[in-house]
């Protein structure tokens, strides 16, 4: 079969809606180049060239979404990778997010594409040196997350080779890793503090309250929409002043209203506030004069963590916090507009008829069970609180809170699910009990994913970034190939210098021909006997070359021996030597035969007679 490129109609939207539907997995977030170009890659080493065909191997081979996979998601990673930007975090960053808290607070990290768990596993190291392992065990809970179930599997197993540990310091290898044969096993208590789980950033609810947030060299395969949704995603996952640490390979251009630079260099950012402020009933700011306590409770208002909404009684939205703002895609232009006029007013319910219920009873009322769906086919669950604003027997307007059960509302339906499993499955308890052990590890990383909602933002990234990713990861493959040949090479070296030596060694002249009488080898006697250098005499005919050999003799001879290669033919020949003398040469031909006995050529020894 003949590998062509595959064309852009070759099947490419059916092979990833199959990818999306048989294995969950949605690409369409991807660069749609990157993508292409490592499943094409993945086609070529198996000898297919259309999508279409590719498709149908996967269909009749389930093992090669493994090799695909592993194909497409390129791990790549190390201990420490980019050390000045580590160090960075070590002597500044890391002080000063321990500085801004108490002693005794708990600190969450999460690292985001750990591959094969290097990353985290050098976050624990780092925080073990700061604070101490005793300090490090009640403090901190490292969430480690990848999309690559092989990856995740290798970075439970916390074991490595020799060369994996090139990147670790002597003394932190010698106080973390304990050697078991030809593998390293990272230390068992603070491999007990990093929680490993499938999250993928494009569909999957992120992590909550997270003080660190690591995303190095992951970012630049998303297209521009999706990076948009996954840093918002962050940003919304951090606490207040979290840092986000990401790869060389990605900026935050444009990002200063979410993140601020703390080195733009190393790729560190701290996370912003990002609120709008509050005005007032009438639509304008609130005056100076309101003093610290007014100006106090409403950045309180603004930086709850809940999504809250206060309709005036003029039917203007009020007041607005950060979460709703985030949320339901709000703005501080927003405030002083007629409710009606926007988006939440219709999604993810009816506001209108329930702020109208509100305000004619004076009377709170609840909506449960509210369904909404974001852009990027998220899906939260709220519990909606309609509450009175009153200043005595004044109606000022209404407080609206989504209370976000999702977490509670999927942990429910999840719990009901395992409940009848178990049911079903007592009978065989005993032999599923190591099943139920990894499936609750599963879910305490569930739980915690569960907890938060998931937030657009914008970022952008460059193409070439990422082949530099993958030719980094096909470089094992090139050095392999070129030591083979750096070997075939010594090795053809040494028989050419051999044979050169042997050639050189004789003192009787030696000429080598092809079955067409082409001069293949010229020794340094035949030069010195007939006169004519071995440039000259290579590639030409024998026997149109000017030597003092009588043609009618020397034919026949090397007739002979190409036609009856058994007893070499020999004679005695009057030439002429290269300094016009008469000599008498003795000549024998034999035939050179290859391995199948087929002709290759005549070996002509020639040597003077006295």
């Amino acid at each position: 079969m003949t590998n062509q490129p595959a064309g852009p109609d070759d099947g490419i939207e059916d092979l990833l809606a199959y990818l999306r539907e048989s294995r969950g997995f949605d690409f369409g977030g991807y660069k749609r180049s990157s993508l292409l170009r490592r499943i094409e890659h993945r086609m070529s080493q198996v000898g297919i060239a259309s999508h279409q065909a590719y498709l149908d191997l996967l269909q009749v081979d389930p093992q090669e979404f493994t090799a695909l996979f592993n194909t497409i998601l390129i791990n790549v990673t190390s201990f420490f990778r980019d050390t000045e930007a580590w160090d960075k975090l070590r002597t500044e960053v890391i002080p000063a997010l321990l500085a801004e808290r108490s002693p005794g607070d708990p600190l969450r990290i999460w690292s985001t594409g750990c591959s094969t768990g290097q990353e985290p596993y050098s976050l624990a190291m780092l925080l073990a040196d700061e604070l101490g392992i005793d300090d490090y065990l009640k403090r901190v809970k490292i969430y480690a997350t990848d999309v690559d179930d092989e990856a995740l599997a290798q970075a439970r197993q916390a074991a490595y080779g020799e060369n994996d540990l090139t990147g670790v310091p002597a003394e932190q290898r010698a106080a973390y890793f304990e050697q078991r044969g030809d593998r390293f096993v990272f230390h068992p208590d603070l491999r007990r503090t990093v929680i490993f789980g499938r999250n993928d950033l494009v569909q999957d609810a992120p992590i909550s309250r997270v003080d660190l947030l690591l995303c190095r060299n992951t970012l630049m395969y998303f297209n521009s929409e999706t990076q948009q949704r996954v840093l918002t995603r962050f940003h919304f996952a951090l606490v207040p002043r979290g840092v986000l640490f990401l790869g060389r390979a990605e900026m935050l251009l444009g990002r200063s209203r979410l993140f601020e630079p703390v080195d733009l260099k190393q790729r560190i950012f701290r996370r912003l506030a990002h609120r709008a402020a509050p005005i007032g009933r009438n639509g304008s700011e609130p005056a100076e004069s309101g003093g610290l306590a007014e100006r106090l409770h409403e950045q309180a208002f603004a930086a709850s963590p809940i999504a809250q909404l206060v309709v005036g009684a003029d039917d203007n939205l009020a007041l607005l916090s950060d979460q709703a703002a985030t949320l339901f895609g709000l703005s501080r232009r927003d405030l002083g507009r007629p409710i009606r006029e926007l988006e939440v007013s219709y999604q993810p319910l009816s506001l209108r008829s329930h702020l109208d219920q509100v305000l004619a009873e004076r009377k709170p009322i609840r909506v449960s069970e509210v369904e909404y769906n974001r852009p990027g086919g998220v899906v939260h669950w709220f519990e909606v609180h309609l509450n009175p604003v009153a200043d005595g027997n004044d109606l000022l307007g209404v407080s609206v809170v989504f209370h976000d059960v999702s977490a509670t509302r999927a942990l429910r339906l999840e719990v009901d699910r395992v409940n009848r499993q178990l049911e079903t499955t007592n009978a065989e308890l005993q032999s599923t009990n190591e099943e139920l052990e990894t499936t609750n590890e599963e879910l305490q990383s569930t739980v915690e994913e569960l907890e938060t909602t998931n937030e657009e933002l914008q970022s952008t990234n460059e193409e070439l970034e990422t082949m530099n990713e993958e030719l980094q990861s096909t470089n094992d493959e090139l050095q392999i190939i070129n030591e083979a040949v750096r070997e075939r090479s010594t090795e053809l070296n040494e028989v050419n210098d051999f044979l050169e030596a042997v050639m050189t060694a004789f003192t009787a002249g030696v000429i080598v021909v092809d079955t067409d009488l082409l001069v293949l080898a010229w020794n340094a006697a035949a030069q010195e006997l007939w006169g004519v250098r071995r440039d000259e005499a290579e590639g030409r005919h024998l026997l149109n070359l000017d030597v003092g050999l009588p043609s009618e003799v020397l034919r026949p001879l090397l007739r002979s021996a190409l036609e009856t290669p058994g007893a070499p033919p020999e004679a005695r020949i009057d030439a002429v030597n290269r300094r016009g003398r008469s000599i008498t040469v003795r000549l024998l031909c034999s035939a050179l035969l290859r391995p199948d006995g087929g002709q290759r050529g005549v070996l002509l020894v020639m040597e003077t007679v006295d």
